[in-house]
């Protein structure tokens, strides 16, 4: 899937990584401690999440995130869509909770890699 893709089926904005649209997404999961994103996640993957700190964007990069969505509308302070930005990470904002959010990607074929997600 697409971050395009996932953008539409999250009705989400784009605060960056708009020419990444065609960046192919291979699988999913969320977290809030990003312990748990280190131990899990994917190279390629898109992590979901309420948390807006830098130690997102750090954990992204480290894993090789193939994007972030941050849940509940929630819009994070301009330091970290900046960060986000420099380290050349897409990165949404849905007004959809974590839960459905979640439920959302898997209804349209997003799956955890490892299960453990």
């Amino acid at each position: 899937m697409k971050i395009s893709e996932v953008q539409a089926i999250l009705k989400a904005d784009m605060l960056c990584g708009e020419s990444h649209l065609d960046r192919v997404i291979v699988g999913g999961g969320a977290a809030d401690l990003m312990e748990d994103v280190l131990a899990a996640a994917a190279k390629g993957s898109i992590l979901l999440t309420g948390v807006t700190t830098d130690h997102v964007i750090r954990t992204a990069t480290i894993v090789g995130l193939g994007g972030i969505v941050i849940v509940r509308g929630k819009v994070p302070p301009p330091e970290f869509s900046d960060m986000a930005k420099s380290f050349d990470i897409p990165l949404m904002v849905t007004r959809y909770s974590l839960f459905v959010a979640c439920g959302r990607l898997y209804m349209n074929g997003i799956r955890g890699l490892d299960g453990s997600w």
